[in-house]
């Protein structure tokens, strides 16, 4: 069975992609970074590197330094799929992603997007 694109694609080259989204909406890179750090546990030295290396979707998840637990309330459909209905894992992460720069365009705040 043959990966899926997504997860060969280097992060490096979608990342521009979330934050246009963004701030086509009025938010900021800056807040598409916050969404990062708190769904992978990189920190901007850690994405850095993950864009500077190019790395791709598949080992960014796979080394991410903690994968935040509360990311499992995250709710809704993205690409015309549930995202808690996802059975491959590392789909449901990259959708899970998605989904909050969705809810990050559509100008949610913070301490929602985040399930604070």
């Amino acid at each position: 069975m043959t990966k899926h694109r997504i997860y060969t694609m280097s992060f490096a080259g979608v990342y521009p992609h979330y934050v246009t989204k963004a701030e086509k909406k009025g938010r900021t890179k800056a807040e598409v970074d916050e969404i990062i750090y708190w769904l992978t546990g990189y920190d901007q030295e850690g994405l850095e590197k993950v864009l500077e290396n190019k790395t791709n979707f598949e080992t960014f998840f796979a080394e991410a330094p903690k994968l935040h637990p509360n990311r499992k309330q995250i709710k809704g459909v993205v690409c015309g799929i549930r995202v808690e209905d996802i059975e491959e894992p590392l789909m449901q992460e990259v959708r899970y992603l998605d989904k909050l720069i969705d809810e990050l365009a559509r100008g949610k705040k913070m301490e929602k997007i985040l399930r604070v």
